[in-house]
């Protein structure tokens, strides 16, 4: 999992795994850009605006799902960060 936090997220598949608003569960897209608490993703054509702190992702097709309180910092920030293993 520590690979996948610390890479760069543009233009890669993110999917949705577990949500406290409900509606965003298996919603999945491509990335478009992030912020220090948001991820723009395209899906199904519109733009979705994801705040980091209400969801649980995963990348691409690997199995490690990502808390996105854990990575609510700026992504040039998140990607030298060394992150705890769980």
């Amino acid at each position: 999992m520590m690979n996948v936090i610390n890479m760069p997220w543009i233009s890669r598949t993110l999917h949705i795994t577990n949500s406290s608003d409900p509606t965003l569960e298996g919603v999945s897209g491509l990335i478009l850009n992030e912020t220090k608490k948001t991820i723009l993703i395209e899906s199904k054509g519109k733009d979705l605006l994801l705040a980091k702190n209400i969801i649980h992702f995963t990348l691409d097709d690997s199995g490690d799902e990502i808390d996105g309180k854990l990575v609510s910092q700026r992504p040039e920030d998140r990607i030298n960060k060394k992150y705890r293993r769980n």
